[in-house]
């Protein structure tokens, strides 16, 4: 990687992290998050994996999260995504799952440039676009504040 290329995708990084980071939380209509609940748990009901829940397991590198899932397993962490935006904490879960999964199509790792492609997956398939913002949020803007800070932010959805 040039010079050059690394300072663009810094201050790609930089950019969108700044976006969550000064950005209030968004105001999410109650249909949307039906519609989001509704759509998610038929993504969830169509993911070919034995899931499980863990308050501690994290996949330090998409290599061992793939090996996992080629082997019908995957593990979800409760520290997910921002459980105030859903009625049940079952649904960041979900998300959380369905996301993986998306890496795991895509090729993705957990660079900002695996987590786009993953949100470009996910997307594509979403019922509206609120809820592509609310995942752009998600998969796109708090990931690229994590890097930015060297920490996870705290969870919120943006709509910059």
């Amino acid at each position: 990687m040039t010079i050059a290329q690394k300072d663009k995708t810094t201050s790609k990084v930089e950019t969108l992290a700044r976006l969550y980071l000064e950005s209030n939380s968004a105001e999410i209509a109650e249909e949307t998050i039906a519609t989001l609940c509704d759509w998610l748990m038929a993504e969830f009901q169509g993911l070919p994996l034995n899931l499980q829940f863990s308050d501690y397991a994290r996949y330090d590198d998409a290599e061992a999260m793939f090996a996992d899932i080629k082997g019908d397993h995957l593990w979800v962490s409760a520290d997910s995504y921002d459980s105030d935006v859903y009625p049940n904490p079952i649904y960041g879960f979900i998300l959380q799952a369905v996301h993986d999964y998306d890496h795991y199509l895509t090729s993705g790792d957990f660079s900002l440039e695996g987590e786009i492609a993953a949100y470009n997956a996910i997307a594509k398939r979403s019922p509206s676009l609120e809820i592509q913002k609310i995942f752009y949020s998600e998969f796109v803007l708090r990931p690229a504040a994590h890097s930015y800070l060297g920490y996870a932010p705290a969870p919120k959805i943006v709509f910059p």
